[in-house]
């Protein structure tokens, strides 16, 4: 592991790290469930997450025997509306959904002169960050259009440490998901895991919460 004292730059995924924005997917996805009447429970929203647009329609269409109800076209339709509701519920954010520490710990980088990229596969992550009133934290973030691969794949996190001209040995990724830990890792990055230690095993530093994530605990980890 690298020491602490040789990391220059930090490459953050946003979704579970920065902000939590799955439950404004879940409450889309309701809306749509509801429309086409299948009964919506917790069990089919934990199946939606990580999960792309029209496989997460067709689950809820399966639910209920409904795969075959509706046509390419009213379920591009429907896709769509998903997406339209959900861009309405994060025109709503405000700082206020920022989670816990990372207001402060952001700060605290830039004051110690610390590069930081985003590497996060949603489109939608600009108008996001906007939201928050980060974006002048965040002027180098990888375009998720121009990726050949997903995560766990290490391309997006390899272009973090790119686009801040670092080696990846230099970066430190943080990650919410395991195939984001995964991701950094195979890009030559040290991985902070925010969430269950089990599920996030393989990264180099688990905190169970974004609270935790200071650069004194940072540095505690890594020397």
């Amino acid at each position: 592991m690298t020491k602490f004292a040789a990391i220059k730059g930090f490459v953050f995924d946003l979704d579970g790290v920065i902000t939590d924005t799955s439950v404004f997917h879940s409450q889309a996805w309701h809306q749509v469930a509801d429309k086409v009447g299948v009964k919506w429970d917790d069990t089919l929203a934990d199946a939606l997450k990580g999960i792309s647009r029209m496989d997460s329609l067709n689950l809820i269409l399966a639910k209920d025997h409904k795969e075959n109800d509706f046509t390419e076209e009213e379920k591009v339709a429907l896709a769509t509306e998903k997406n339209d509701n959900y861009l309405k519920l994060v025109n709503q954010m405000t700082p206020a959904n920022i989670l816990p520490g990372i207001q402060a710990f952001l700060e605290d980088l830039k004051a110690q002169g610390y590069l930081l990229s985003l590497a996060s596969a949603s489109k939608n992550s600009p108008l996001v960050l906007k939201k928050l009133g980060l974006s002048d934290y965040f002027t180098k973030s990888v375009d998720p259009a121009s990726l050949k691969h997903g995560k766990p794949d290490p391309e997006i996190f390899r272009r973090g440490a790119e686009i801040l001209n670092l080696d990846p040995a230099a970066c430190i990724g943080v990650e919410d998901a395991a195939a984001g830990v995964q991701s950094i890792n195979g890009a030559g990055e040290t991985s902070i895991g925010i969430g269950d230690p089990q599920v996030l095993a393989a990264a180099d530093i688990n905190f169970t919460d974004t609270a935790q994530l200071t650069l004194a605990n940072i540095k505690a980890a890594l020397d």
